[in-house]
Parts: C-alpha cells; sequence; structure tokens
C-alpha cells in the first residue's frame, strides 16, 4: 500500500507520510476492499486504523437487513419476531458496525442447534448449514435402518449412517430471512462410515449397495415458486460429497423465504445402504463456485 502513496514535497521539505492522508481518503480506499484486506490496512498506521474502524466502512460490507440477522444471532430462532427484531434494530444502530459484522460472522446457532448461519469473512454473504437431526428422514427411529453416529468430520459432531433401506427419502425445510441474492443448496453426503485406526482415516465399505442401479433425485423448492431438481448415482466411496441440488434467488431480505429440500430413491425393487449424511449447506452462488464438489478429508 505505501508503494501508492505520492513522493510529492511538503512546503517545509519533507515527505508525506501515511499518517498524513486525511481519514476520509483511507475510508473511500477502504470501502473499495474486502473485509480481510481492511483489517490488515488497519496495521499500517493510526490513520488507517481510525478509518478501518469507522461505521460508514463497515456499514457497506453488512447485508442490507442486518438488524433482523442479528435477531435471529440473539433469539436462536429465524429472527422474525417482531419484537425481538425491534429490539435488535435498536442494539445494531448503538453498537460499532464492525461489532455487528464480526458478531454476525461467527456460528450463530438456531432451532437448539440444528442449524447455523455465518457470515462469509470474505464476501460478506450469509451461509446456513443444517444439521442430519433437522431434517426428516423416512426410518430413522428404527434402528435396523438407521443410526446417528458420532463423527469429528461434522460440524455438528453427529451425522446419520443408513445401514440398509428400501424406501430412501431425507427432506428438510428451512425459513430466514436471507438477503437478497443468489444461493447455491448442497447435501452433504459420504458413501461408507468413516472412522480412524491407528490414526488414520479409513472407512468401512461393508453396507455399500445399491446407489449404482438408480439415481437419487435431489429437489428444492421455495415459497415463492421457484423450483429446482437434479439426480445422479452415487458414487466415490470414501470421500465427502457436496451434491449440488439448485439455485435459488432472494429479491426481499426482509421478507423471510422458505425453502423445502428433498434427497429420494424410492424404487422398492432393490435396498441400499451404507451412506452417511451430514448436513445440507446454503451459501452464496459466488462461494459455492470457489469451492470444489469433493472433499477429502
Amino acid at each position: 500500500m505505501g508503494t501508492v502513496v505520492s513522493s510529492a514535497r511538503r512546503g517545509g521539505g519533507g515527505e508525506t507520510a501515511l499518517g498524513d492522508l486525511p481519514e476520509s481518503c483511507v475510508a473511500e480506499v477502504l470501502l473499495r476492499l474486502d473485509p480481510p484486506e481492511i483489517c490488515r490496512m488497519a496495521r499500517l498506521s493510526r490513520t488507517f486504523r481510525g478509518a478501518a474502524s469507522g461505521d460508514g466502512v463497515w456499514q457497506a460490507k453488512l447485508p442490507r437487513n442486518y438488524a433482523r440477522l442479528l435477531a435471529a444471532a440473539a433469539s436462536g430462532t429465524g429472527g422474525n419476531e417482531e419484537g425481538r427484531h425491534a429490539a435488535s434494530a435498536l442494539e445494531a444502530e448503538t453498537i460499532p458496525k464492525k461489532e455487528v459484522y464480526a458478531r454476525l460472522c461467527r456460528r450463530n446457532r438456531l432451532d437448539g442447534g440444528t442449524k447455523e448461519f455465518w457470515l462469509d469473512k470474505g464476501g460478506g454473504g450469509v451461509c446456513m448449514s443444517i444439521s442430519s437431526r433437522a431434517l426428516s428422514i423416512t426410518g430413522i427411529d428404527d434402528r435396523r435402518y438407521w443410526n446417528f453416529i458420532p463423527s469429528d468430520e461434522s460440524r455438528f459432531h453427529t451425522v446419520a449412517y443408513l445401514s440398509q433401506i428400501w424406501w430412501f427419502e431425507v427432506r428438510g425445510e428451512v425459513e430466514f430471512c436471507f438477503p437478497e441474492g443468489t444461493y447455491s443448496l448442497f447435501f452433504c453426503i459420504h458413501l461408507g462410515r468413516p472412522f480412524k485406526r491407528l490414526g488414520r482415516r479409513v472407512y468401512n465399505s461393508e453396507h455399500i449397495h445399491g446407489w449404482d442401479i438408480k439415481p437419487v433425485r435431489f429437489q428444492l423448492s421455495t415459497s415463492d415458486g421457484q423450483h429446482a431438481q437434479s439426480k445422479c448415482y452415487l458414487t466415490d466411496p470414501g470421500v465427502w460429497i457436496n451434491h449440488h441440488v439448485g439455485d435459488f434467488v432472494v429479491k426481499n431480505s426482509n421478507e423471510p423465504v422458505n425453502v423445502q429440500f428433498a434427497m429420494v430413491q424410492i424404487d422398492c425393487t432393490h435396498t441400499k445402504g451404507g451412506l452417511c449424511v451430514d448436513s445440507v449447506a446454503i451459501k452464496p452462488q459466488y462461494l459455492a463456485k470457489k469451492k470444489a464438489s469433493l472433499v477429502y478429508v
């Protein structure tokens, strides 16, 4: 950054230093940077540090409905209760916007910890993860078919593991005030049961079967009439796969949107098994494009 500072002389003959730049000019530069870059620039001088703490810089990085998001983070719900929203809107106006941004970047839990949302530190978009415990899974209460097993590879520390079943159906929904933008939805799944042996990650493929006979169908719909679907055969055992179901667009950040999603294979001519269902992820499209669909742990 120092290389762009002019070497012009003052009337007294001294060079212009970073600290001599007006804080308002520095703020204009910071507005064009992403949040991690702003934090790095704050280390350059006292002037940069002051500008990097200004509400004007950080309010430009926050989603328009940041008060509603703050209400959701505080209440542990979708943030749609008007009383809580009003209280959080007042709080959002009284605390520094940098602090608001930092709070929203944390893992904010909803619905008893079965859902989490946070701001992407780099771009400011809202991401959400929905635990397998928040999903409606056919046969989940029968341990002959499904079990919840501990996993240190899941952000929720638990995944749903399918041993064998004829009718495979996993459904879920979420209602939330997402900021305006385009979002992508993924199912995070794993063929085989991962575990550690002598400190090394391995997986048990004993129950894997049936996924190469008929494809699994993925579905997505929203309360404002958007629909998406896809299908595929499940392959690549031993790998966490983020399967892209589809995208949806949010046009009004002050109105909650209801998103329903499903993963089904209900051809009862054969059984299928050996599958871990970790979670459902919703993230801004710009961020989804940066991530690979295969995650080798």
